[in-house]
């Protein structure tokens, strides 16, 4: 077998009896991916990388827009095309922000470590080293794939939500996250609220919530409690933001939360967002597919379009101090996800 080096990093594998397979180099998919996880993404500071992400899709023979959330914001979305069509069939997204702390990327072997290294920036690249490798091979034109970066996802999915505004549709959507290479069969809601306090705590834990036979458990977190000015002096008031991730019923849910709150008359409850459990497609010939217990940003984008959930890395590594990706499981999966994007194009 030989091999004939193409453009950008890219070589033409050629053998007998074979098609013609185009495979990126190793070296430009880590660099890429290195570059954004030098560049601080936290939500709400996402202006460098979305700029960054601008210039480089655009020298890739890209369109590329980027589009202001909201009228007057600095906080942009990365639209991307090829020739001067907006539309295309297949949405490929993923998302631009991290949770903080920033952590830069560091390099060990087959380990990239890093903050965005599986969440959610690993997964983007090998999104975008797939529509390329498609793209050499002949199997994409114009008005086949477009890509979406979006700002906010882990805090309330701004990004998202302001895509509903940009007047198009789409057949279907890649979305990018940490699945462990596998297909998501579905995943979990999501019902965040702020009670004001202390002994309705104990009472909303004690709640039963529903169970989803597809994606388990309905289950809640109580993720932040403040209140009062120091330890020696009378709290005037306390709170705590809680989140559920939901299973299935987040009316039924709510009311559930609400019969526990109205046991205190000192205490209110204020649901700040939420969103519905997510059933994927998932039934493609040599994947693994298993229900996720986080949530995304699919429920944000409104439409009938086919939904399809995939991503290297784990989740479980995702928002910790020793976030991390392999670099063999990024270079899996683009060929990953090169079946599904030909697959939903079919």
């Amino acid at each position: 077998m030989t091999n004939h080096k193409l453009k950008a990093g890219i070589k033409r594998s050629v053998g007998k009896g074979d098609t013609m397979a185009l495979k990126t180099d190793k070296t430009e998919v880590v660099e890429l991916l290195k570059a954004l996880m030098n560049i601080e993404s936290t939500s709400e500071k996402e202006l460098e990388i979305g700029q960054y992400l601008e210039k480089y899709i655009q020298s890739r023979g890209f369109t590329a827009e980027r589009i202001a959330i909201a009228p007057g914001s600095t906080r942009h979305n990365v639209y991307a095309y090829l020739g001067q069509e907006r539309k295309a069939r297949l949405l490929v997204t993923a998302h631009m922000d991290t949770v903080p702390p920033h952590i830069p990327v560091s390099i060990d072997g087959d380990v990239i470590r890093g903050r965005g290294a599986c969440d959610d920036l690993g997964p983007m690249v090998a999104q975008i080293f797939a529509v390329e490798e498609l793209r050499a091979e002949g199997k994409l034109k114009e008005g086949d794939v477009s890509f979406l970066w979006v700002v906010g996802e882990e805090k309330g999915g701004p990004g998202m939500i302001a895509a509903n505004d940009m007047g198009l549709t789409w057949e279907a959507g890649l979305f990018a996250e940490p699945t462990e290479g596998k297909v998501a069969k579905g995943h979990k809601g999501n019902l965040s609220a702020t009670l004001l306090l202390f002994d309705a705590l104990n009472d909303l834990r004690e709640v039963e919530l529903p169970v989803s036979d597809l994606l388990g458990p309905s289950t809640l977190n109580i993720g932040k409690i403040e209140g009062g000015a120091g330890y020696n002096i009378l709290a005037a008031e306390a709170k705590a933001l809680c989140s559920i991730r939901v299973s299935k019923d987040v009316e039924g849910i709510k009311e559930a939360v609400r019969a526990a709150i109205d046991k205190h008359p000192d205490v209110d409850v204020d649901f700040k967002f939420q969103y519905t459990e997510m059933l994927l497609e998932w039934g493609f010939e040599g994947f693994e597919a298993e229900p996720m217990a986080y949530g995304t940003d699919i429920p944000r984008l409104r439409g009938d379009h086919r939904k399809v959930l995939y991503g290297p890395g784990s989740i479980q590594v995702a928002h910790g101090t020793d976030e991390y990706i392999l670099i063999s499981g990024l270079m899996e999966s683009i060929e990953k996800n090169k079946v599904l994007i030909l697959g939903l194009l079919k």
